[in-house]
């Protein structure tokens, strides 16, 4: 590799890492009003947002029903927060409206919703389903003869559902190779430890055992995760996975400590001091420290 290429991959996942950061300043910010919500998994995903949507998939904010684009599914759609806040750091919406999560009469309701915010590709929040409709747009783009992914988020703790094994199996019986998945797993769910409610074991062994291209990397590690995805890309025979190993909360200074993060209450100053810390982050990164 060239040493400009070197630097330009360098200066990407500087980029990207900057991006995880201010997805996370942006979840803070959709909180601002209710101080309240699902911010625990919402943090956990930044990462593979970021890749996601800075660097791998096809899209055009300006166009978000363009025909041709890739897919996205968030099945723990709870985490919206984690994607609105994606999505208007794209250019989908204004950032002004985060402020408005869940409020009456919002555009953004605390679970995804793909009839009232641009950028949704499908409604989640039924734990379970988003395998199921993730399928269902791979299957249709399959059919139409359309190039594109579908990318799907799942949470560990929703690995206790049926459906996403039942789903599991469709895939790799009709090898849909245009879906590539993702499992957060901070091994934590609403009630605790996924271990201690309904242990799911070796996911990306299990996966493996159902017919799938399973991987695991550091799921904070965006040049792992690009690096996963552009193996999973090269996949023709088989559905993708890959496990993220992941800290609940992470980088919410206020959250990542705290057992019992699925769903918090917080102040205007803890805000305030989580996203003074995350602009510290964006600093050190930018200054390569």
């Amino acid at each position: 590799m060239s040493n400009q290429s070197i630097n330009s991959a360098n200066h990407q996942e500087k980029e990207l890492k900057c991006f995880a950061m201010q997805i996370r300043k942006s979840i803070l910010h959709s909180f601002s009003k209710t101080h309240t919500g699902h911010i625990g998994g919402s943090m956990s995903i930044a990462e593979v947002l970021a890749v996601l949507y800075g660097s791998v998939m096809r899209i055009d904010p300006k166009n978000p029903q363009w025909q041709l684009r890739d897919r996205f599914v968030l099945s723990k759609g709870h985490n919206g927060p984690a994607l609105y806040a994606t999505l208007a750091e794209k250019g989908y919406f204004s950032r002004d409206v985060l402020p408005t999560l869940n409020e009456d009469n919002t555009t953004l309701p605390s679970h995804c919703d793909m009839n009232r915010v641009a950028g949704v590709d499908m409604t989640t929040g039924s734990l379970g389903q988003g395998m199921s409709t993730a399928l269902g747009l791979a299957w249709g783009l399959r059919y139409q003869k359309i190039d594109a992914n579908v990318y799907l988020i799942l949470g560990d703790g929703e690995c206790d559902e049926g459906q996403v094994w039942e789903g599991a199996l469709f895939a790799s019986t009709k090898k849909l190779s245009n879906v590539i998945a993702f499992i957060d797993r901070n091994q934590k769910q609403l009630d605790g430890y996924t271990k201690d409610i309904c242990d799911v074991g070796d996911l990306r062994e299990k996966f493996e055992n159902f017919g799938w291209f399973s991987q695991e990397v550091d799921g904070h590690d965006v040049k792992a995760i690009q690096e996963a995805i552009e193996l999973a890309q090269k996949e023709k025979e088989k559905p993708s996975m890959i496990v993220l190993h992941t800290v609940k909360g992470k980088g919410c200074v206020f959250a990542e400590d705290v057992f019992y993060n699925h769903n918090m209450t917080f102040t205007d100053e803890e805000i305030q001091e989580a996203t003074d810390y995350l602009d510290q982050q964006i600093l050190e990164i930018r200054e390569g420290r």
